[in-house]
């Protein structure tokens, strides 16, 4: 079989899932390894020593950063035009993966943080999703009347945190915001990326993906 480029990938994680979502839009097969974060296999640490996920491996490159697989599978194939949007994009997806990141992983793991108050971080989180309300309410998407990479990149976060506690988050005055997570947790395209594989263990077949 074909040596194709290979996704080190943990399924839960969302840099990970946003790379597996790129990947499925572009087309472009990949070999996918499932690993377990608490037993990292020997090959992908050799890969990528500061063992996080997702790498990708093509060929001599490695990639190591979730935005740039997401670049890296759509530079070779972007049917449904992800790419096309407005430059302010990159600013809401550099928000996302910054301070709601760190507002997020402080109420989501609250008590690794006893220093951080959970109720001020989820406020702060809330500051960011109230601005993607206030876009959402004027479109389907966030940069307009089609999906892009902001959506995209921006939805498995969105996703994390309203699961630390759905009812919370229903609660508030997050209607837009709502509709365009319930639209992503119920597609097909999620569905697909969020598939079980067992880890990955040395001298197995390739499994390919998408």
């Amino acid at each position: 079989m074909q040596q194709r480029p290979i996704l080190w990938t943990f399924r839960r994680c969302p840099y990970a899932m946003r790379a597996r979502l790129a990947i499925a839009s572009s087309g472009q097969a990949v070999e996918v390894r499932e690993i377990l974060l608490k037993d990292k296999p020997a090959a992908f640490l050799a890969a990528s020593p500061k063992g996080t996920v997702p790498v990708l491996v093509d060929g001599e490159t490695v990639i190591e950063e979730s935005r740039d697989v997401m670049l890296w599978a759509l530079g070779r194939n972007d049917p449904e035009r992800w790419l096309d949007m407005p430059a302010d994009g990159l600013d809401l997806i550099d928000t996302c993966d910054g301070p709601f990141k760190q507002a997020l992983d402080h109420t989501k793991y609250a008590v690794r943080f006893p220093d951080r108050d959970e109720t001020a971080e989820r406020a702060k989180a809330l500051v960011f999703l109230n601005s993607l309300n206030d876009r959402l309410q004027q479109s389907p998407f966030l940069m307009g009347p089609q999906r892009t990479l902001a959506d995209m990149a921006i939805l498995p976060f969105v996703r994390q945190f309203a699961n630390t506690d759905r009812a919370w988050f229903d609660a508030q005055d997050l209607a837009a915001v709502a509709q365009w997570l319930d639209d992503f947790l119920a597609s097909d395209r999620l569905h697909e990326v969020m598939t079980k594989y067992p880890p990955w263990q040395d001298g197995q077949d390739q499994v390919l993906f998408p």
